[in-house]
């Protein structure tokens, strides 16, 4: 899985995404039906980013072992 600007591109969209709706629920001015929708794609976007950071988590762990293998 390699990291391209799409992927770059989308983990910054869901990153500015998340914190808009985190601004929206810390403004307290939603009604608890608006706050409830919002928290629930504040979740959604939650996982989906945290899907890319996997893929990037285990790339680095792809590359650092290859590193290793080539060291010994």
């Amino acid at each position: 899985m390699s990291t391209t600007p799409e992927k770059e591109a989308s983990f910054d969209n869901l990153l500015r995404s998340l914190e808009s709706e985190v601004e929206k629920l810390e403004r307290g001015e939603l009604s608890l039906e608006e706050a409830l929708a919002s928290f629930e794609q504040g979740i959604t976007i939650a996982k989906r980013a945290g899907v890319i950071l996997d893929g990037a988590e285990a790339k680095v762990e792809q590359l650092l072992s290859e590193r290793d293998a080539r060291s010994e």
